[in-house]
């Protein structure tokens, strides 16, 4: 059986594990500690299609306490069609826009959940930009636990719709996400409430890393060369490199060092991206994010600075895109392999399309690009630059005459 305590990013004191998610030496963020029992690559096999075949490698103690709606195992698609048209050999789509909430946020949700359940809580919440509100309620719902959304009223419809569905006490803040965030951090620690990615961040971000353990499984235990990742608060990349690391620690992979990490975000909310091209430290937060990839409107991301360690660490870059090359990537992908993101994937696209431009991926490296969230989500943006179909009369010569 795993093992798991809590310990300090900073200063590295630990903690037994419980419902606390800050040191009290330093008050650094806490992550999980694992001590792993033997694993090998035998162990997953013939197990359920979720993240939650990987359970040894995860942070809930009692299987009885899974809450799960089927998340993970989401397609590795080998993308030849976008691949011809950059140049790429070795192209993969890491497509989570079908998972049950049709958004990544379905994997750090659920094992937060999860958490909040065997820690006896009594009811859940999220501050959220769209996807998580939805893959919070969800899980809710599933557990019988009350939710509580703290959401800017800006975000898409779609979203809004999806999470009142599944029952959420939604609250739309008139005001940023930060704004949302500070609200339901206070009330979350005032009543006792699981703020999945606040008071339970520590376990939250556990879900994320799972990304890795799937990538890798599906690459037949290969660890690729490039891995390009669409980046609001900065914790899924922190994740994802925290996954690969565990993966090397119980012997499943080797030569994680090689990776290399890229972290994508949109213009008008690119913190991560104007502090590493100023070779800075210090992140500058945001005040107004204006950018069509609403999901990724955080203008001050809590694992920024650590998001700029793990580039250090992975000979890793940033780089930042517009609204016309976001939606532009957005038809790219549909147009080319099927796929319909919302505009965080195009952000992925995008960025790997000027990684190649500017030379820093080579034709025959393996490379993971994450696409994290579905299109329906997001359908106003892209409507702007599709056009609108006419109204036809339903007479056959007329429709013929059009149809090549």
């Amino acid at each position: 059986m795993t093992r798991t305590s809590l310990q300090c990013r900073e200063c590295k004191k630990e903690y037994d594990n419980a419902f606390k998610y800050i040191c009290d030496e330093c008050f650094g963020p806490l992550d999980v500690k694992y001590d792993f029992p033997q694993i090998t690559k035998n162990t997953f096999t013939n197990r359920e299609h979720t993240y939650w075949r990987y359970f040894e490698l995860l942070p809930i103690e009692n299987r009885s306490n899974i809450v799960s709606i089927g998340t993970g195992m989401t397609p590795l698609i080998k993308a030849n069609n976008l691949g011809k048209k950059l140049g790429l050999n070795n192209l993969y789509i890491k497509n989570d826009s079908v998972n049950p909430t049709f958004s990544f946020k379905d994997r750090p949700a659920g094992v937060a959940v999860s958490k909040a359940k065997e820690f006896g809580l009594s009811a859940v919440g999220c501050a959220s930009t769209g996807n998580l509100a939805s893959a919070t309620a969800a899980h809710a719902a599933k557990a019988g636990l009350p939710c509580h959304v703290f959401a800017p009223s800006t975000i898409e419809m779609a979203k809004i719709t999806q999470a009142l569905s599944y029952g959420a006490n939604y609250i739309s803040v008139d005001g940023t996400y930060d704004d949302a965030n500070r609200i339901a951090a206070q009330i979350g620690d005032s009543k006792g409430i699981g703020i999945v990615n606040i008071n339970m961040r520590s376990h939250y971000v556990e879900g994320s890393k799972t990304f890795s353990f799937e990538v890798a499984e599906q690459l037949d235990w290969q660890v690729p060369d490039q891995l390009i990742i669409p980046v609001g608060s900065g914790a899924m990349l922190n994740a994802i490199c925290k996954g690969f690391e565990e993966l090397e620690t119980v012997s499943l992979l080797d030569g994680v060092s090689n990776m290399h990490m890229i972290a994508a975000q949109p213009h008008g909310c690119a913190p991560i991206v104007d502090a590493f091209k100023k070779n800075s430290k210090e992140v500058i937060p945001v005040e107004n994010p204006d950018t069509v990839a609403k999901s990724l409107a955080i203008g001050d991301p809590g694992d920024g600075r650590y998001v700029l360690k793990r580039l250090a660490q992975y000979n890793g870059c940033a780089e930042e895109c517009n609204n016309k090359e976001i939606l532009d990537a957005i038809l790219l992908l549909a147009q080319t392999e099927g796929i319909f993101t919302e505009p965080a994937g195009g952000v992925s696209i995008s960025v790997l399309q000027k990684m190649v431009e500017q030379g820093k991926i080579d034709v025959n490296d393996k490379v993971v690009c994450y696409v994290t969230g579905n299109g329906l989500k997001a359908t106003e943006s892209i409507m702007e630059i599709l056009k609108k179909p006419d109204v036809m009369k339903a007479d056959i010569s007329e429709i013929s005459a059009v149809v090549n």
